[in-house]
């Protein structure tokens, strides 16, 4: 939620740069800001809705989930390779390279470095992978993944 008069810098251009870098985060203007030009200004900008103050906190909080409604079930289309900083993953051959050598992936190491490599930039749930990967987001579940998360540091 921006507002278009904010003190270092506007919302118009920090929805512009939010744009820039993720495309698909939700924007709301909620401003004082009314005139037609400054509304399509916003939209221009890549928000998703525009509220003029003064507002009702109740309409405020339906627009929110409806956005998020909307944002939140986008399934992130998986990819066969991903460059992670200096290392290459092969999901399809579970290899993991860096420069010269080659780590081969076990089928629970590939299929939770691909969970978070496509959600790059984005903060995966505990128990979201819990449940993607082993089914089950129980104690033991959650150990074995923090086992496999420490080897995967460790590459």
């Amino acid at each position: 939620v921006l507002d278009v008069m904010m003190p270092k810098k506007d919302g118009i251009e920090l929805a512009k740069d939010i744009r820039n870098l993720q495309s698909d985060v939700p924007i709301i203007f909620l401003t004082a800001k009314t005139m037609k030009e400054d509304i399509l200004e916003g939209f221009k900008a890549g928000a998703d809705d525009y509220i003029s103050k003064p507002f009702s906190m109740e309409e405020l909080i339906f627009r929110i989930e409806a956005i998020t409604r909307r944002t939140k079930g986008k399934k992130v289309k998986e990819k066969d390779t991903y460059i992670l900083g200096k290392y290459t993953f092969d999901t399809q051959r579970q290899i993991l390279a860096f420069d010269d050598s080659q780590i081969k992936l076990t089928t629970k190491e590939t299929e939770l470095l691909t969970l978070l490599a496509a959600n790059v930039n984005e903060m995966v749930e505990r128990n979201f992978a819990l449940r993607t990967i082993w089914i089950d987001d129980n104690y033991f579940n959650a150990r074995s993944m923090d086992v496999y998360i420490t080897k995967l540091r460790n590459f």
